[in-house]
């Protein structure tokens, strides 16, 4: 770099600088920052280099005047739900070579707790938002979908305002259902959160989970056997089930749980009873996270594959932000079953 090109050292470095070395447009590197739709391998590279090599650093406050803070905000109940990261790291992959910075917002369980984040998210005036199943009323998130671009995970309700990325809960409730029929259970409960409609969202993972889980039953003609208890997402929430289905007249032999971390409170629970797993209990957990995999715990559960699930939100999303897409669309996860040491034949009573 001649002289003549080099930026002075006492100023900071500007888009102009970089366009100029770089023998391009500033609208070319504009299109390079904002990891735009069209910028081909070889302009991206070129660009690129000479903002490494000028060390430019694009000035947030700046973009945002221009109608854009390159920030994305990401709301979840609560951090302990390793599935949580699965989807976090799906969504910091596929944003990590663009220039947007992701926000997360670990709003707690309550409704309105929710709704004040999501709102605190748009006041800042965040380029987009991604919910994971959230508990605010549906009619609250299709108001701010309409203004700010949004993708929904989890809830199966489509919306023309908003994308939404879902897993095939049901399939994934059968398959769980087959697998403990096949080694000759009967007796099998489903441990899932409450998936009220309260809040006017009608098809949310618990409900469609519960949906597939009574339908399968019913087909292997076990209706009578069926029961589902509902209770939270949490380590101390699979707990109270399993001490409640445990300590019952009639124990299942087997259960199945919405989410791994509810599966681990089971887990808790059978050890404090003597029991042991799967030689007294077989279980069965949802989401396939790093804890499933772990000695001794080797967890039987169901993949809904949430490092894709991520990855497609903030790709979608990104679509939206930057006009490259108006119309709705809906991406569903294929779930499978990935079989462990947690499930075995019933033992006979």
């Amino acid at each position: 770099m001649d002289r003549a090109t080099a930026p002075r050292q006492n100023r900071r470095v500007t888009i102009t600088d970089v366009a100029r070395h770089a023998g391009v447009s500033t609208a070319a590197v504009s299109k390079v920052l904002r990891n735009a739709y069209g910028v081909s391998p070889a302009m991206r590279e070129k660009v690129t280099a000479v903002i490494s090599e000028l060390g430019y650093r694009p000035h947030a406050a700046a973009r945002g005047m221009r109608g854009r803070t390159y920030t994305i905000g990401v709301l979840l109940d609560n951090v302990r739900n390793a599935f949580f990261a699965d989807i976090l790291d799906g969504v910091q992959d596929e944003l990590r070579t663009s220039e947007y910075t992701v926000l997360i917002g670990a709003a707690g369980f309550g409704p309105e707790e929710q709704a004040r984040t999501i709102r605190s998210m748009v006041d800042r005036q965040m380029d987009g938002l991604i919910l994971i199943a959230p508990g605010t009323p549906r009619g609250e998130i299709l108001t701010t979908a309409a203004s700010t671009p949004t993708v929904v995970i989890g809830h199966h309700d489509a919306a023309d305002s908003h994308d939404s990325v879902v897993d095939a809960d049901d399939v994934g409730a059968g398959l769980v259902v087959d697998h403990l029929v096949s080694l000759g259970h009967r007796d099998i409960a489903l441990v899932s959160a409450h998936g009220t409609k309260a809040n006017r969202w009608k098809r949310t993972p618990e409900i469609v989970l519960s949906d597939g889980y009574l339908e399968a039953m019913e087909r292997h003609g076990l209706t009578d056997h069926a029961r589902v208890h509902h209770a939270a997402y949490s380590d101390d929430g699979g707990f109270k089930a399993g001490m409640t289905l445990l300590t019952a007249d009639r124990p299942p032999t087997a259960v199945m749980t919405g989410a791994d971390v509810a599966a681990l409170g089971i887990y808790r629970a059978a050890h404090e009873l003597g029991l042991r797993i799967p030689d007294d209990l077989s279980l069965v957990g949802y989401n396939n996270t790093a804890l499933a995999a772990l000695a001794p715990v080797q967890l039987t559960s169901v993949d809904q594959a949430g490092h894709t699930m991520g990855s497609a939100a903030a790709r979608m999303l990104i679509e939206r932000v930057e006009g490259r897409r108006d119309r709705a669309m809906q991406t569903t996860m294929t779930p499978r079953l990935v079989e462990r040491g947690s499930t075995t034949a019933p033992r006979a009573r």
